[in-house]
């Protein structure tokens, strides 16, 4: 059963605040579902950041064009609900050592330091709409929510 610790990706965590987005109900769901199981759900500081970004972005810009307080409240809701995992030395070690070893460049470089927070904290999972972006890291699973809710159901 794909139940434990997990990494909330921005992609999800963008939807989950955001009820009329097309995926609120599916994020919604497995949320619920992996709380109701005992997963321990996290998001990072990354995370958090990259959300922000995107509720205060103006739409025209591929952003949700929410206000400042807006985006503040949706982020209390996530700090409220998930644990975070604390940016440290030995993230931004983890970090280095992963952006050498699979030689990443560009965008991908956040995506690695999601993965160096999870093999900090020991989180397995990250639920994710883009799981092919983690599909360099063996040591990570990266679960699309349809599936994980299939398999949850």
């Amino acid at each position: 059963m794909p139940n434990g610790a997990y990494l909330i990706d921005s992609n999800i965590l963008i939807r989950w605040v955001k009820p009329d987005d097309r995926d609120y109900i599916l994020v919604n769901r497995v949320i619920e579902n992996l709380i109701r199981q005992g997963s321990t759900l996290s998001y990072s500081s990354q995370n958090l950041a990259e959300f922000w970004n995107t509720c205060t972005r103006p739409p025209d810009r591929n952003g949700y064009g929410l206000s400042t307080e807006e985006a503040d409240l949706r982020a209390g809701v996530i700090e409220d609900a998930l644990d975070i995992l604390p940016d440290s030395l030995a993230v931004h070690r983890e970090w280095r050592k992963l952006i050498v070893a699979h030689r990443v460049s560009g965008a991908q470089v956040h995506d690695a330091r999601l993965v160096a927070a999870m093999h900090v904290h020991g989180v397995k999972r990250i639920l994710t709409f883009n799981e092919r972006d983690f599909g360099r890291y063996t040591t990570v699973e990266a679960w699309h929510p349809q599936l994980l809710s299939e398999k949850l159901s």
